[in-house]
């Protein structure tokens, strides 16, 4: 059985504008913490907003373009 790309269930139970922090975004996204980071260092993943001096968050628009970037799976497999 593969490994969604996505958790799209996890997906409708966040707000639709705002900010995610790293632990709702890897819940929608499974990689790493650490790929996750060089994603983002990289221009894979969208770059992080700095929302305190120790607080980090993802805008949702730029996560849901990010999805909307990902190949088709195919769920039958």
């Amino acid at each position: 059985m593969k490994k969604e790309l996505v958790n799209l269930k996890e997906f409708e139970k966040f707000p639709t504008l705002g900010y995610l922090r790293l632990p709702q975004v890897l819940r929608l996204i499974p990689v790493s913490r650490a790929s996750w980071w060089n994603g983002c260092k990289s221009g894979v993943y969208p770059k992080p907003y700095k929302l305190g001096p120790r607080t980090t968050g993802w805008k949702v628009k730029d996560i849901l373009k990010c999805i909307e970037g990902f190949p088709p799976t195919n769920e039958h497999e």
